[in-house]
């Protein structure tokens, strides 16, 4: 249990905790430990270094053994990178060409010479009949061999950990920080909370725990610890029924109800009772979810427990059986009744996030005159009631509400989910939209947290502000969707891993070329081992001890201004079936050489856990000047049950990446702006100076010698800059 949680601590902080431990001369251990660390990228800051000096040797042995394995598996080198072509990228065949040798091959293999045939005979090329298509024809050891050792570089990746305070403050610190986080988690992190909610149920406590799954996370622990819920609403209930059946606690997806034990049972329904005996108006809240209550009220049979009658009511709201209109319906009506102005009003008054949330339909139905000033005073007069989150995310929402847009909007759900559609919306007026410009803004200001002195890296200032759950997937460099960073190095190198669980999986990487106009110029993938820019490792149609698929790209080769890599599902297990799938990539020198997988040069390495059948992780992108960004993306496309090949959805593609490209995210540098507007005093980081004095740093990582008291913003922790 030691070792998980360091290992959350040093994942979603970059801190090794102090270890428990006699003092002692641990200097050559500690050594040791450094040089092993930047053979995959990471790196002993100096004050961690001198502290694991003072330790025994047997105490920086057995801690470095550990955090090993953690940093191994956040940049994907905890497993074997092979490839089917063992020089790959160099001497990499015609496709055609491969394909007949392989051809050629089975035909004289008199074991499976007839079924080749059968298929031929056919018309059809069937390459998964072919012994020697897609099995590695090599072991590991044999790649090892076949290639020189990495020369070092300048640019290579270099990821410094921290000293941190005891294992137990380090593990209350995170867990005060994702409990009490002002966005939504996404589901690794969410799982992560729920191993710390069952450590720290006893301990402190955030003051606001403002997101609903989080809280439905934390119940689960407080009810299986005998602590007090925190429920204030029918829903929060749900959510934690949810949780205690292993189900979907943001209410997207139906769950599999379990019969609860007795104490659950009578613990669900005693909360139920006392949140609508508070307030009856909150069985309001019962018919958005009416089938779920009902699944449930079948496994808690509220009818046995006439102690908790107002229980008993949330069930016979949910049949039909007592009238009580969601809010949504009364909104609807109101509107049915073309009074925009009553339905502002009543959003203003219950529920001021929603009517943020409904601006843009309640402005576009209002039209023009008394009705639109209506609600726009509606929403002046709510706007102190609404989450930070909310004002930001509507922010951006009319940001991009010029009526420049195409004839199609991109959506994203939470999970990454994404489709396209025809935008038939009317453009707000400019007025309009200065106008709310200026009161989100407004709005803003007031709530940040405003440091007398700010520190920003330059490079942090378009990475976009987290405000969804599935805004990035966990891993490592991971940048919430939306963000641009620099690409700099002549080679880049993507790479997926999957390893199935029951039955053989083929996962294939592919990557497409678009020109400036978003037409498809060419693509690498197992149809296509190479081309101009590049080349493709070779394709793998099973993985039942782990497989990899490495694309090497000549950035100065690329003939179109996209590149937009993606993963598909041939067939089997999909993203969230396999044992395990993730994807990343690497920068390097032309003349660096080193084996197909090099964990220093990794830049970004991602887990794969989302619906469909098609990842879509980021999209690079040329400049006018020439120079190259990655644009994230996290994405998944429901795509089809079998064969998803690149070439046959150019189209989805195209629509996707330009929907996404040409949106403006809410970035920092937004959130900066309104601080420097606010009175800080913003300076921006050379990359070699600190102060000598605290400040408040923003940036991609967190720099080694910043004064004691200092606060630091990177993208692990970059939701505490949302405010309240």
């Amino acid at each position: 249990m030691v070792h998980t949680l360091e290992r959350l601590v040093v994942r979603h902080a970059f801190r090794l905790p102090a270890p428990a431990g006699p003092a002692g001369d641990g200097a050559a251990a500690a050594r040791q430990f450094d040089v092993a660390l930047m053979s995959v990228g990471f790196k002993l800051s100096a004050e961690l270094f001198a502290a694991l000096s003072s330790y025994d040797e047997k105490t920086v042995a057995e801690l470095a053994a550990r955090t090993l394995v953690s940093v191994r598996e956040l940049v994907g080198d905890h497993v074997r990178h092979n490839t089917y072509f063992v020089d790959f990228p160099a001497h990499v065949p015609d496709t055609a060409a491969f394909w007949a040798e392989c051809l050629v091959e089975a035909l004289s293999d008199e074991a499976v010479r007839p079924t080749v045939l059968a298929r031929l005979g056919d018309g059809v090329l069937d390459l998964l009949t072919l012994p020697a298509y897609g099995r590695y024809q090599h072991s590991y050891e044999e790649l090892l061999a076949a290639h020189d050792e990495l020369v070092a570089s300048v640019g290579d990746r270099v990821t410094l950990l921290h000293l941190g305070g005891t294992l137990a403050d380090e593990v209350t610190a995170l867990y005060l920080a994702l409990a009490g986080s002002r966005t939504p988690l996404g589901e690794e992190h969410l799982a992560d909370l729920a191993v710390l909610a069952r450590h720290r149920v006893h301990g402190p406590q955030p003051e606001r725990i403002p997101v609903r799954e989080n809280r439905a996370v934390i119940n689960r622990a407080r009810l299986r610890a005998g602590a007090g819920l925190l429920v204030d609403t029918v829903t929060d209930v749900l959510r934690l029924a949810c949780a205690l059946s292993g189900g979907d606690v943001g209410l997207r997806e139906p769950t599999r109800f379990r019969a609860p034990s007795r104490p659950d049972r009578r613990a669900l329904l005693a909360a139920l009772d006392a949140v609508v005996a508070g307030n009856p108006a909150k069985l309001a809240d019962v018919p958005p979810h009416r089938e779920a209550w009902k699944r449930l009220g079948e496994r808690l049979h509220p009818h046995e427990y006439p102690q908790w009658p107002h229980a008993a009511d949330v069930f016979a709201v949910a049949r039909g059986e007592r009238k009580a209109p969601s809010l949504a319906r009364r909104v609807e009506e109101l509107l049915g009744e073309d009074d925009v102005s009553g339905a502002a009003e009543l959003l203003a008054g219950v529920a001021p996030g929603a009517l943020f949330r409904s601006l843009d339909r309640l402005l576009r139905t209002a039209a023009e005159g008394e009705r639109r000033e209506a609600v726009l005073t509606a929403a002046e007069r709510a706007a102190p009631r609404v989450s930070g989150r909310v004002v930001l995310s509507v922010r951006e929402h009319v940001q991009n509400r010029t009526g420049r847009g195409g004839p199609r909007r991109v959506f994203v759900n939470r999970r990454g989910g994404a489709w396209v559609t025809e935008d038939r919306r009317r453009p707000l007026p400019p007025a309009v939209r200065e106008r709310l410009v200026a009161l989100l803004d407004t709005e803003t200001r007031r709530r940040l947290d405003v440091p007398e002195r700010l520190l920003v890296d330059p490079a942090v200032l378009d990475v976009a502000l987290p405000l969804s759950g599935r805004a990035a997937s966990a891993g490592l460099g991971v940048l919430p969707r939306g963000s641009v960073s620099p690409v700099e190095g002549d080679l880049l190198r993507f790479f997926t891993y999957w390893k199935e669980r029951s039955r053989t999986t083929d996962h294939d990487l592919s990557a497409l070329v678009l020109d400036a106009d978003y037409d498809a110029v060419t693509w690498l993938s197992y149809t296509s081992l190479t081309d101009v820019e590049g080349s493709h490792s070779g394709d793998l149609v099973q993985a039942p001890d782990g497989a990899s698929e490495f694309i090497d790209l000549r950035l100065g080769l690329v003939r179109g201004d996209f590149i937009v890599p993606q993963v598909h599902v041939y067939g089997g297990e999909d993203f969230e079936s396999v044992e395990e799938s993730f994807f990343g990539f690497m920068l390097r020198e032309a003349d660096q050489g080193g084996r197909p997988f090099e964990p220093r040069t990794v830049r970004m390495k991602s887990d794969l856990r989302g619906p469909g059948r098609i990842a879509l992780p980021l999209v690079f992108q040329r400049d006018d000047e020439g120079r190259w960004h990655a644009r994230w993306l996290h994405l998944y496309l429901k795509g089809e049950p079998a064969e998803n090949r690149v070439e046959e959805n150019l189209v989805t593609f195209a629509v996707l990446v330009r929907g996404l490209v040409e949106r403006t995210p809410l970035t920092v540098r937004h959130l900066t702006e309104l601080m420097t507007r606010a009175g800080a005093r913003t300076e921006a980081w050379d990359g070699r100076t600190l102060p000598e004095e605290p400040v408040t740093f923003i940036g991609l990582e967190r720099p080694e010698g910043l004064p004691a008291g200092s606060r630091v913003i990177t993208p692990e922790n970059l939701r505490d800059l949302v405010p309240a």
